[in-house]
């Protein structure tokens, strides 16, 4: 019995179902605007709804993954994708309004289609922006948890430059209070260096007083009224040895001429250029020669004490005026300067 269905062209056949026929063409049959050719006759454009395209689930799933991957974009952003579909078809294949995804391409009132097919594409739209929120809000709490890990290492690294600056601040504050501590221990130091240097001295000047004190009684000058006329080491002709070798004391003839210390007379007589010579030794050696007298009053051999007559100023010698000639001279014989050593024994001639 011939069906009153017009059978589809050839280049339908050929393009859609191939050699496996219509049911499992049918099956497989993903339909995309690229993938469906332009044909003649009249076309059947689904309704928009809401702003979006009602398609097939594959459409769908299609336009949530393109969301996915703009990481910003949202369902309801994407254009709505317009899907046309021969008359052929439907004369053709009756049943094909009952496969899912597709009735509401096929209908002829677009009322129906939009009352029957709302829960499918309502579905899908839903399952789309579910899926879409569901990665923004994954992407967002990423966002935010990356922010709060730069905010928390912009912390610690601002926490360790001021500890930094803090630790360089107390090491700095810490190397000048102990500069300044060594620098006033070494001023300490130097003060009581000083001090004690100073200590050190007065009591060594008070003790070589207390020294010359001693001598000073025990030791006298030997004689009084008298004036320094020649000094020891002066050059001049009239002296035999070219250089006066004693102090002379220039005083008034008969002037008492006195032991500077305890001794024993060595000698007492005539002398040549010398006069009238007493020679006094001293317990340590040194000798004291008294020239130019014009009596003595000791003899050799004699102990005498400081402060005791010995003899008197004279002329006698070599000599321009009465004065005494006074020369010392050390154990061994070698003769020094008067002066000095008087005042190394606590005398100021």
């Amino acid at each position: 019995m011939a069906s009153n269905k017009p059978a589809p062209t050839a280049p339908f056949e050929t393009d859609f179902f191939g050699d496996e026929g219509p049911e499992r063409a049918w099956e497989e049959w993903n339909p995309t605007e690229d993938s469906v050719r332009p044909v003649r006759g009249r076309h059947r454009v689904m309704k928009q709804r809401g702003g979006l395209a009602r398609s097939s689930t594959v459409l769908g799933v299609g336009v949530i993954a393109a969301v996915g991957a703009g990481g910003m974009a949202t369902a309801q952003s994407k254009p709505p994708v317009s899907i046309s579909l021969p008359d052929s078809i439907a004369d053709n294949l009756p049943d094909a309004k009952s496969l899912p995804g597709v009735g509401s391409f096929m209908s002829d009132d677009s009322s129906d289609a939009d009352a029957g097919n709302t829960a499918p594409l309502t579905s899908a739209t839903l399952a789309a922006d579910s899926g879409t929120g569901s990665r923004l809000e994954a992407q967002g709490s990423a966002g935010d948890a990356l922010r709060a890990r730069i905010l928390q290492q912009a912390d610690q690294q601002r926490s360790e430059a001021d500890a930094e600056a803090k630790a360089a601040a107390e090491k700095a504050a810490a190397e000048k209070a102990a500069a300044e501590a060594k620098a006033q221990q070494t001023a300490a130091e130097a003060k009581a260096e000083a001090e004690k240097l100073a200590a050190e001295k007065a009591a060594a000047e008070k003790a070589e007083a207390e020294r010359l004190a001693k001598l000073a009684a025990s030791y006298a000058l030997p004689t009084s009224s008298y004036t320094l006329t020649s000094t020891f080491g002066e050059a001049g002709s009239m002296w035999s040895s070219g250089y006066h070798t004693g102090l002379d004391f220039a005083a008034p003839t008969g002037t008492p001429l006195k032991a500077v210390h305890s001794g024993t007379v060595k000698s007492a007589a005539w002398s040549g250029s010398y006069g009238y010579r007493t020679v006094l030794e001293l317990d340590d050696g040194t000798e004291v020669w008294y020239c130019h007298q014009s009596s003595m009053s000791v003899s050799a051999g004699q102990r005498v004490t400081t402060g005791e007559t010995i003899g008197r100023v004279g002329a006698t010698g070599n000599v321009t005026g009465p004065h005494l000639h006074l020369e010392v001279h050390t154990a061994d014989g070698t003769g020094i300067d008067p002066m000095a050593w008087l005042q190394s024994k606590g005398l100021t001639p």
